[in-house]
């Protein structure tokens, strides 16, 4: 249920920033007849992403045998990858986000009005949308449909409750302390979806596990304790794992940290030869 949570918050979030910035921009401009259409964009992204939960999570579990294994390892690869995406995304170009959804706002009025206004928000919150809908079906793959849905439902009423108090009122949340905390979060979780995934093509015989069982944890952390399911469920905890598993998770964390420190000190050098 916590990381079903975790990433629809951070996901509730990020769309419900992007549609803030939007109405504040039509507010701006005075375009207020243009609202409707924001929410309309928004609705019918929520509703194309809902379809594709379903979807996604209903084909995976029809599926028995070797096919569902492939299935669910391609699936859990697959959402690591977009959630690396996001993470590095997310990292270089939140500060310019504003000013580049207010700049389209203002061209989307001045031309086509309520559907380039429509498309707009559609687009800005689809993306959020089916991202959230692939790493929810992951999470299906790696708990169970009742605790992703709970965990889905709560991120996504604090994500709302958040987003109208920042916008509603004179609270400010510190979202670049918001994204680095969730950031090191979604790096686990992230690696937890490796690591599951090279399982599941172990179990499906196309990788290798070299080594089946390196250590056996049961005894200390049993995956059946409640511990163990958080765990497991957040951080792809695994007691008996192949060595080609821990070695996807190690290579992951350690890949991910490097690139983003080294684009750290990327971004700091440019800063400072901009000042200079």
């Amino acid at each position: 249920m916590l990381p079903s949570y975790l990433l629809s918050l951070r996901e509730g979030i990020e769309a419900a920033l992007i549609i803030g910035i939007v109405l504040g921009a039509l507010g701006k401009i005075r375009r207020t007849d243009l609202k409707p259409a924001v929410w309309w964009g928004t609705l019918s992204a929520v509703a194309i992403s809902v379809l594709a939960a379903v979807l996604l999570t209903r084909f995976g579990l029809e599926m028995e045998g070797s096919a569902e294994k492939v299935y669910e390892g391609i699936t859990m690869l697959l959402a690591a990858a977009i959630l690396t995406w996001m993470i590095f995304w997310m990292s270089k170009q939140a500060r310019y986000l504003k000013a580049e959804l207010e700049d389209g706002v203002n061209k989307a009025a001045a031309s086509a009005g309520r559907q380039a206004i429509f498309g707009l928000a559609f687009l800005a919150v689809v993306r959020e949308g089916i991202e959230l809908a692939l790493f929810l079906t992951a999470s299906v793959f790696a708990t169970n449909t009742l605790q992703t849905i709970i965990g889905a439902a709560l991120g996504l009423g604090t994500a709302i409750l958040l987003g109208w108090t920042i916008f509603a009122t004179t609270v400010r949340l510190d979202m670049r302390r918001f994204f680095q905390v969730t950031g090191f979060l979604l790096i686990l979780f992230a690696a937890g979806l490796v690591a599951h995934g090279v399982h599941e093509f172990n179990e499906a015989a196309i990788i290798p596990p070299v080594i089946e069982h390196i250590w056996n944890a049961n005894a200390f952390l049993p995956a059946e304790s409640i511990l163990g399911q958080l765990m497991k469920a957040l951080f792809g905890y695994n007691p008996t794992p192949s060595l080609t598993e821990m070695l996807a998770y190690g290579a992951y964390i350690a890949a991910v940290v490097t690139a983003l420190r080294s684009g750290q000190k990327q971004t700091g050098t440019v800063a400072a030869q901009t000042q200079a």
